[in-house]
C-alpha cells in the first residue's frame, strides 16, 4: 500500500477532511453522547452506538454488523476503554468497506490502463442526483491527467440534460457528441465511441437517461446501449457508474438497490458529501451492495470529485490523521 500513501497527498486528506466536516461532527458528536460518563464499553454503550450509527444513515444492516464486531472485540480483548473506541471503530469498519481489487495503485492521477483505451465509462443514476456535474468533473480530471476524452450525450429524453452536458463539455474543453431530443440513446453511444476511436481518445463518458420508473425498461435499453458499444470496442463499457446523491440518505440504498437490479453496475460515485451528517451512507451502501465506492464528491470545484480511499475516508470521519 505505499505507493497509495504516496499518491494520497497531505492537500488532498486535507481536501477531504474539510469535505467531511458536517457529517463527521455529527457522526462524532453522537458517539460522545453515546460513551458520555462510561469508563468502558459495555452493553448500555454498545446500544448507544447503534442508534448513533443508524441515525447517521450507515443502515441498519450495518449498523448492527459493526455492533457484533464492537462486542466480538470486548469479549476478546475483555477490557476496551471508551478512550479506544475510535481506534477500534476505524480498523472494524475499514475492514467492511469494499474496495476495487487493485486499490492501492489505484490511478490516483486518474490515468488510463494502457491495454484498455478507450476506456469507456457509462454513467446511470436518477435525475438530480449530480450525474452531469460528475460527468463534467471526471471530464476535467482525466483531460488533467494529459487523457484526451470525449462525452456522449446519450440522455435524449430530456432536452436539458444534453444542453447540460455540452455546457460542461465546453467548460472543460472537451467534445460532446449528441444527436436530437428522442433519437436512440444506443445511436448516441454508437457515435460517441466510434468517433472516440477515431480521434485516438483516451477515455469515453457516456450519460444515460435519468429515470427508473420502468426496471425492465431501464435494462432493455442499457442492455442494447452495451451491445452497440461492443461493435466497436468489444469489452466495453469498462465501468457502469451509479451516481448517488449522498446527502438524501436512505433514498440513495433505495436509488442503489433499484439500479444493481436493473444492470450490471461495478463502480460508485456518491455526491453532495459536503454539507450534509448524512456521509455515513457511504460506508452502508459499500457494505451492503458490495460494489465499489470509486469517487466522493465533497465540494463545488472541479476538483472536489475524489477517488475514493476507504481507510482514509473512514481516519477523516473520526478525525484521526494518515498514518
Amino acid at each position: 500500500m505505499g505507493f497509495f500513501k504516496k499518491l494520497f497527498s497531505k492537500e488532498k486528506k486535507e481536501q477531504l477532511d474539510s469535505g467531511l466536516e458536517t457529517t463527521k461532527r455529527g457522526v462524532w458528536d453522537k458517539i460522545t453522547r453515546a460513551v458520555a460518563g462510561k469508563s468502558k464499553i459495555d452493553d448500555e454503550v454498545l446500544d448507544n452506538l447503534e442508534e448513533a450509527f443508524i441515525t447517521s444513515d450507515m443502515g441498519v444492516d450495518t449498523s448492527l454488523k459493526i455492533i457484533q464486531l464492537l462486542e466480538e472485540r470486548v469479549a476478546r480483548d475483555k477490557y476496551v476503554t471508551s478512550s479506544e473506541l475510535n481506534d477500534i471503530l476505524c480498523e472494524e469498519i475499514s475492514k467492511l468497506l469494499t474496495r476495487p481489487e487493485d486499490e492501492g495503485v489505484m490511478l490516483d492521477d486518474f490515468e488510463v490502463p494502457a491495454e484498455k483505451k478507450p476506456y469507456v465509462i457509462l454513467v446511470v443514476g436518477v435525475n438530480g442526483v449530480g450525474k452531469t456535474t460528475t460527468i463534467g468533473k471526471l471530464a476535467h480530471q482525466y483531460k488533467a491527467a494529459g487523457n484526451k476524452v470525449v462525452l456522449g450525450a446519450a440522455d435524449t429524453f430530456r432536452a436539458a440534460a444534453i444542453e447540460q452536458l455540452e455546457i460542461w463539455g465546453e467548460r472543460v474543453g472537451v467534445p460532446v457528441v449528441k444527436q436530437k431530443m428522442g433519437s436512440d440513446p444506443a445511436a448516441v453511444a454508437f457515435d460517441t465511441i466510434s468517433s472516440a476511436k477515431a480521434q485516438g481518445a483516451d477515455v469515453v463518458i457516456i450519460d444515460t437517461a435519468g429515470r427508473l420508473h420502468n426496471k425492465q425498461g431501464l435494462m432493455n435499453e442499457l442492455t442494447k446501449v452495451k451491445k452497440v458499444m461492443q461493435k466497436v470496442v468489444p469489452d466495453a463499457p469498462h465501468e457502469i457508474l451509479l451516481v448517488l446523491d449522498g446527502s438524501t440518505g436512505q433514498n440513495a440504498y433505495e436509488q442503489a438497490r433499484n439500479f444493481v437490479a436493473a444492470t450490471e453496475v461495478n463502480a460508485l460515485a456518491v455526491t453532495k458529501l459536503d454539507g450534509t451528517a448524512k456521509g455515513g451512507v457511504v460506508i452502508g451502501i459499500s457494505d451492503q451492495f458490495k460494489i465499489p465506492v470509486k469517487y466522493i464528491g465533497i465540494g463545488e470545484k472541479m476538483e472536489d470529485l475524489q477517488i475514493f480511499h476507504s481507510d482514509e475516508f473512514v481516519r477523516s470521519l473520526f478525525g484521526k490523521s494518515a498514518k
